[in-house]
């Protein structure tokens, strides 16, 4: 008998064949250990984003939700209210110019990479796009530096599940509660003096006199640390064991950087770091001969629905000349991801200074560890070889 479990391990490692077996098989497939549904076929994963009236967020977006997050941010809210929180949060990202991030991005991505020079051997996550990351999203955010690794760790750690109770555990939500006091501090501080930086905006947006809630406010910026973390990061270090694995590919973007943002999107497509994100029915919904009923979980595969040949012909193929438009890397209809344009500046940027320094690379571990992450796929360890 078939199973697919979201929470193993071994999935984490290698989805790809039984996302293959879900989309050939069972499109719309009940899982008994994630006691959901789930859907692997692009199409319907799309239809599903743009149907958010029967296919809600309110309950939650994570495969395994925080507490007392769900209905506050804007990927746990539906319609009309996440039109209000996300008409009040781009107000922030405009006022915050992302054009001015450039230089301050290119200096931190300078620097980390300056100190991988004349190495032989290094972890691509610990040694680079860590550092890189978290210094790239305290400039953006605004956030005090010194802090940088705990927040980190805890960002971390917020995003991860038990495997075998495959729930939130204890370490989890400490992670998610300091972090709620750590930007609650920062809040303060930056409503006591503004700055041009995303929390002092939003936290102080209004739209004809409407504004963010103290909740909205606190945890808006609670998962925008989480997410700036651990999305961007594992986006970063998925590119890069892409680019490990596929010489020729990584040969051609050191030979001509203005390759870069294809093979970033190839990237988003060909290993998508947001994997699986869930959804809750509010109504019956009939789906390839299977009758989901109003109340069940439903797990939007987008990690499969990037390898689906029937949008993306000889999908497991890394292909530099695809150009995949429309991929789910980045989600999509309402909830697709605000902070993509930071992400793939950053991204650009970092793999275009790293390249001056290392440009001829390869893995050291065929298995490395995964985050242990229902939600999220990427490595926790990439182990480089310059060559």
């Amino acid at each position: 008998m078939f199973r697919f479990d979201p929470f193993s391990p071994e999935t984490d490692a290698d989805p790809f064949p039984a996302y293959r077996r879900l989309r050939e098989e069972f499109p719309c497939f009940w899982s008994e250990e994630a006691n959901m549904w789930v859907l692997s076929r692009f199409a319907d994963i799309v239809a599903a984003l743009n149907d958010w009236g029967r296919f809600s967020s309110a309950k939650g977006n994570m495969m395994t939700e925080l507490p007392n997050r769900a209905g506050a941010t804007l990927g746990t809210t539906d319609p009309p209210r996440h039109d209000r929180l996300r008409a009040l949060i781009q107000y922030a990202f405009v006022k915050r110019n992302l054009d001015s991030l450039t230089g301050p991005i290119r200096d931190i991505a300078r620097e980390a990479a300056e100190a991988l020079r004349g190495r032989k051997r290094f972890d691509f996550i610990d040694d680079f796009s860590s550092k890189f990351t978290v210094r790239v999203l305290f400039a953006a955010l605004g956030l005090p530096l010194g802090d940088e690794a705990t927040v980190r760790k805890n960002a971390v750690m917020m995003v991860q599940s038990d495997p075998v109770t495959r729930a939130k555990g204890p370490e989890h939500i400490a992670a998610y509660e300091w972090m709620q006091v750590y930007a609650a501090k920062v809040i303060a501080e930056r409503r006591a003096h503004p700055q041009n930086d995303l929390i002092s905006h939003f936290s102080l947006a209004e739209i004809e006199g409407d504004k963010l809630d103290e909740r909205e406010v606190l945890l808006t910026t609670t998962t925008l640390i989480m997410a700036g973390t651990e999305s961007l990061g594992g986006f970063m270090s998925m590119f890069g064991l892409n680019l490990a694995d596929f010489a020729d590919a990584r040969r051609a973007l050191v030979a001509d950087p203005a390759l870069l943002p294809d093979a970033m999107e190839e990237s988003l497509r060909y290993n998508t770091s947001a994997q699986r994100f869930r959804r809750c029915l509010t109504q019956d919904v009939e789906l390839h001969g299977q009758r989901m009923r109003a109340g069940d979980f439903v797990c939007l595969a987008y990690g499969s629905g990037n390898r689906d040949d029937r949008q993306y012909p000889n999908a497991d193929v890394y292909d530099l000349a695809r150009k995949p438009r429309g991929h789910l890397g980045f989600g999509g209809s309402v909830h697709a991801c605000l902070g993509a344009t930071i992400a793939r500046l950053s991204l650009t940027i970092a793999m275009d200074e790293f390249h001056k320094v290392v440009p001829a690379y390869r893995r050291v571990e065929d298995n490395p560890p995964w985050m242990p992450s229902s939600t999220f796929r990427s490595p926790m360890r990439l182990l480089l070889e310059a060559a």
